[in-house]
């Protein structure tokens, strides 16, 4: 290491917790196992890197949505904490 690195260097990304509702549990346990598989990876990736195809949701703030295929994973996010409340179809997601 080098005396006159910058200390930024050596700082680490604080990841996102992650909260998963009762409800989206539920929802989680209905699909197929390659799915679920897949929403696992999605969510382990969006909570370390908040990376993947997110969009934020009109009306209420701090509501998102990940998309994975044909399903939505909706969440908010309150400082640090994403808290996923449903993953649904996507036709059933914005009812």
């Amino acid at each position: 290491m080098h005396r006159y690195q910058s200390a930024c260097e050596y700082t680490t990304k604080v990841p996102y917790q992650l909260f998963i509702s009762e409800e989206a549990r539920e929802q989680l346990r209905t699909l197929p196992d390659e799915l679920r598989r897949n929403i696992g990876y999605r969510l382990h990736r969006m909570q370390q890197e908040f990376a993947g195809d997110i969009k934020k949701l009109e009306g209420p703030r701090s509501h998102y949505r990940l998309r994975i295929g044909g399903h939505r994973v909706l969440f908010r996010i309150n400082a640090n904490i994403i808290e996923v409340y449903a993953v649904k179809q996507r036709k059933d997601a914005y009812e």
